[in-house]
């Protein structure tokens, strides 16, 4: 029975159960980022809160586009358990080295399943991953350039107020020139 039902995908099997493992990583970010989200609203840190509200949306939406890659493909998309979330930080400055933290691994775990996809010859699911491969250099270099806003404001006097209303306004200067191409 194993062989008729992987007849019904392309993918082979380690890239399914990786595939899966990602949906469950996405599903996770999405849930942490809401955490921080709640975290900074409930500190007074409302811009950062709406930044990282946003953040949990687009993570979700990252789920759900691999989840439906694994269905459109013919795989199984499991479903993902999200538990243990983290929902308070030492500080300020830790949400967003967290953040960066997570993004860090998401990374990491794209380029595995690139390398995945290479090893099996998988070049359908290794151009779908190149969404991912982009977009991930995005959300390093926004998460970074976001903690480095602690270092350049500070957190004395108004720096965390200051460094709450710049927050949202870090963007990947990429963006811009990708958008006119």
């Amino acid at each position: 029975m194993k062989d008729t039902v992987r007849m019904r995908t392309s993918l082979k099997e380690d890239l399914e159960i990786a595939l899966n493992a990602q949906v469950k990583m996405e599903a996770e970010s999405s849930a942490k980022y809401l955490a921080m989200a709640a975290w900074c609203d409930r500190n007074g840190y409302s811009h950062s809160g709406d930044f990282f509200f946003a953040q949990a949306d687009e993570e979700r939406g990252h789920m759900l586009k691999i989840f439906k890659f694994i269905c459109d493909m013919g795989g199984t998309a499991i479903t993902p358990d999200v538990v243990g979330i983290p929902q308070e930080y030492p500080s300020f400055r830790s949400v967003f080295e967290t953040a960066l933290e997570q993004e860090i691994m998401v990374s990491q775990a794209i380029n595995r399943l690139v390398g995945i996809s290479r090893r099996l010859d998988d070049y359908a699911t290794e151009n779908f991953l190149q969404w991912f491969v982009k977009e991930q250099i995005e959300e390093e270099y926004i998460a970074r350039r976001q903690v480095e806003l602690f270092d350049v404001i500070g957190e004395e006097g108004i720096g965390r107020f200051t460094i709450d209303m710049e927050i949202a306004k870090v963007t990947y200067p990429g963006a811009a020139g990708e958008a006119e191409a």
